[in-house]
C-alpha cells in the first residue's frame, strides 16, 4: 500500500463501501472509511476527551457571543460511497448548514474540522495524512490537529485542494481563526488535566 501526495490511499485490495461499513457490528470501536480503506480505532481515552471538551466549550462560548455558526462533536460525515468518517469536532457557518446536512449527518464539507490525535503511529497517519487528504479533496477550508503529546495545535488551510500547514501553535500561543471572528483560546489551557 502506498500513500500518494494527494492523500489518497491506493491498494490492490477492493475498495470497501459505506454500505459495508454500516453493516459492521456495534462493538464500541470507531469504524471509518477513507478512499475505501477501513480504519478501526478504540473509543478515545479520558485525556483525549477532556482536551476535546475544553476546545468545544471555548468554541461554544465564542459562538454564543457571535452566533455565526454551529459547533458539533462526533457527528458522522459521509462524503462519498467510499468515504465516511467521524471528526472529533466540526464548525459550520449558519449559511451552509442546510446545504451540507442530510439524514442527521454531514454529506459535504464543514468549514472547519478538528481532530485530537490519539497515541500510536496508525492514529497519527490517519489524522495527519489520510483524513487531511480526504478533507482537502472535499473542500474543508481549515483543519486543526490538536497534538496532546507535543502540546500543540497544527493549523492547515485549504489552498488549491491541498490542506497546507499554515502554523504550529504551542502552549504560550493563542489559537484564533479567520473563520471565527472573536474566538481566542490559549493553547496551553487545552492541556490542563485534573
Amino acid at each position: 500500500m502506498k500513500t500518494e501526495h494527494t492523500g489518497r490511499v491506493s491498494s490492490d485490495k477492493p475498495l470497501l463501501t459505506v454500505d459495508y461499513l454500516e453493516a459492521l457490528p456495534d462493538d464500541n470501536n470507531r469504524y471509518e472509511l477513507i478512499a475505501g480503506e477501513l480504519f478501526v480505532s478504540c473509543a478515545p481515552g479520558l485525556p483525549h476527551q477532556l482536551v476535546l471538551q475544553r476546545l468545544q466549550v471555548a468554541l461554544a462560548n465564542s459562538l454564543e457571543a457571535n452566533p455565526i455558526g454551529i459547533v458539533a462533536p462526533g457527528a458522522g460525515a459521509v462524503f462519498s460511497d467510499y468515504d465516511s468518517v467521524i471528526p472529533d469536532l466540526v464548525f459550520v457557518r449558519n449559511e451552509i448548514w442546510n446545504k451540507i446536512v442530510a439524514n442527521d449527518r454531514f454529506v459535504a464539507a464543514p468549514n472547519l474540522v478538528i481532530e485530537v490525535l490519539s497515541p500510536g503511529n496508525q492514529n497519527r497517519y490517519r489524522d495527519l495524512e489520510a483524513k487531511r487528504g480526504l478533507y482537502a479533496r472535499f473542500g474543508v477550508e481549515e483543519y486543526w490537529i490538536v497534538d496532546r503529546e507535543n502540546r500543540s495545535v497544527m493549523i492547515f488551510l485549504l489552498h488549491e485542494q491541498i490542506l497546507e500547514e499554515s502554523v504550529v501553535l504551542h502552549e504560550s500561543d493563542n489559537l484564533t481563526s479567520p473563520l471565527l471572528p472573536g474566538f481566542v483560546v490559549n493553547v496551553g489551557s487545552l492541556f490542563v488535566l485534573p
